[in-house]
């Protein structure tokens, strides 16, 4: 799997903020997102096939979450740390290149 292009950005405020983060849903900070992972938590989890991928882009677009990202080639990847299992990418997906599969731990 290629990495993040977000790591080192990821990886700033994770230094920076962790320290001020405060529990609950409220965000103070702008951009401290990227180091709250919510990936443990989910049941089912995305199972994309590449093959059948026509680059439509759409799961990119529905994510919610910083989940998805688009590597060198412009393929969408899939970030398990993020991604909640939330399905949107597999149900807009035109040509069923995402399947959603029961989590394995």
């Amino acid at each position: 799997m290629a990495e993040s292009p977000f790591k080192e950005e990821i990886e700033r405020v994770e230094k920076e903020y962790s320290e001020k983060m405060t529990p609950g849903a409220i965000v103070y900070i702008p951009g401290s997102s990227v180091i709250n992972k919510t990936g443990s938590w989910r049941v089912f989890m995305p199972e994309f096939n590449r093959d059948k991928c026509v680059r439509c882009y759409l799961c990119y677009i529905y994510c919610p979450e910083p989940a998805i990202y688009l590597d060198e080639e412009n393929n969408p990847v899939f970030d398990y740390d993020y991604c909640k299992g939330c399905g949107i990418c597999a149900n807009e997906c035109p040509t069923n290149a995402i399947l959603m599969v029961r989590e394995k731990k």
